[in-house]
């Protein structure tokens, strides 16, 4: 788990600057696909061609085999996707700490100068928590929708690759082998659960990312209708203040 240490202390970061339904994105993230990435599934891949048997001791036969069966191993794979599927969030939490670290400049130059701010803090406070709105928003909306594609675009290229089942016998014609050699792969019913486990967690966040747009878009309506309301609501008064006057 050491080799996460790094991106997961920068994902860590994002969670005080995302929604609920973030939150839970980046919980799902840790834990059931890095932390069992980390402690389960490399113990169940290490000895996916070191364990596999052919039909023949052609030398080369079985690199050629395991290469035609699995251009990519599943490990690496799956280490590809979390780490480009996070990109877009790590974009956007470039863009906070910069929106957070410009409005703290505006803080020190108010307190300098003991005047009046002409341009005031807009989406941080004193303790560095933001408000996901104006421009922070169409960035984070953005990074969910780039999660979603990328996510979608990894699920569909797993399926192109090697499908969504280890199979136990594998059948090659490739040069160097002399014949249609058979190899046989270890333990194929225990990687294809965590092959379907992995797959499972990947629509649970493209379904995360998808419920967290509707939640913005209702929350940015919810707001924008509130603000309709107050000042439909400050309009009359200030008409019947008019008149008595």
């Amino acid at each position: 788990m050491g080799e996460w240490g790094f991106l997961a202390k920068l994902l860590d970061k994002v969670q005080s600057h995302s929604t609920v339904i973030g939150k839970v994105w980046l919980s799902v993230l840790f834990i059931f696909r890095i932390m069992v990435l980390g402690a389960g599934v490399e113990k169940v891949w290490g000895d996916e061609q070191s364990k596999m048997i052919c039909n023949t001791n052609q030398p080369g036969c079985k690199n050629v085999c395991y290469d035609h069966a699995f251009p990519i191993s599943h490990i690496r794979f799956w280490v590809l996707q979390i780490i480009i599927v996070s990109t877009p969030t790590l974009i956007y939490l470039g863009h906070v700490m910069h929106v957070i670290h410009k409005e703290n400049k505006l803080r020190e130059q108010q307190s300098k100068n003991n005047s009046s701010m002409l341009k005031l803090p807009k989406y941080s406070d004193d303790k560095g928590h933001v408000k996901i709105k104006g421009n922070l928003l169409g960035n984070y909306m953005t990074s969910i929708v780039f999660r979603i594609i990328l996510e979608m675009a990894f699920i569909v290229g797993q399926y192109y690759l090697y499908g969504f089942v280890m199979e136990a016998q594998i059948v090659c014609t490739r040069a160097p082998c002399p014949f249609t050699v058979e190899c046989f792969m270890s333990r194929p019913t225990e990687k294809t659960i965590f092959i379907i486990f992995m797959l499972i967690m990947s629509c649970v966040s493209v379904l995360l990312n998808v419920v967290e747009i509707f939640y913005l878009a209702c929350s940015r309506n919810a707001r924008r209708r509130a603000k309709i309301a107050g000042g439909a609501l400050r309009g009359p008064m200030n008409g019947s203040e008019f008149v008595r006057a």
